[in-house]
């Protein structure tokens, strides 16, 4: 079997006035990321990890942000399609680890719903799917709530 490992990072800015989705969840805050979709770092990290793993570029060449048709699109679908990709070159997902880096707010309580969320997009157990998170004790963009952060790393295995 050929295995291949792919990583993915992504970064947003929090505002007022947006909604914040992580994981393919809403969660309530005060502040939302800033993008040219839903923002969701989470999952946009997720894509390019498995994007990475291929040799398939990153996010930005397959659903630019200067492209109308992703407009405010729920980044759940760009999962979606990043998937597709991957199956359509033989290969499936074998585990994902990922960390989120944000001050607030906690996301330990929507965390098993954001695996779930992703196990049914990618077709893999919840058990296949590590969701951590961390503050930078209150230093940095992060720690003054200017922005958060997602890093995924990706095992895929040819089918």
């Amino acid at each position: 079997m050929s295995y291949r490992i792919g990583s993915g990072v992504d970064f947003h800015q929090l505002v007022e006035g947006r909604d914040l989705w992580i994981g393919g969840v809403k969660i309530p805050h005060h502040k939302g990321a800033l993008g040219h979709s839903d923002a969701d770092v989470l999952l946009h990290a997720i894509c390019d990890a498995l994007l990475g793993a291929l040799n398939l570029g990153d996010i930005g060449i397959h659903f630019p942000n200067t492209d109308e048709a992703y407009k405010n699109i729920d980044s759940k679908i760009l999962l979606k399609k990043t998937y597709e990709l991957i199956n359509n070159k033989g290969y499936e997902i074998v585990n994902i680890d990922s960390t989120l880096c944000l001050e607030s707010p906690k996301i330990k309580k929507y965390s098993q719903e954001m695996r779930t969320v992703i196990a049914a997009i990618l077709n893999i157990s919840i058990d296949d799917i590590s969701i951590k998170a961390t503050t930078t004790e209150q230093m940095g963009f992060v720690g003054r709530e200017e922005g958060l952060v997602a890093y995924a790393t990706v095992l895929v295995k040819k089918m």
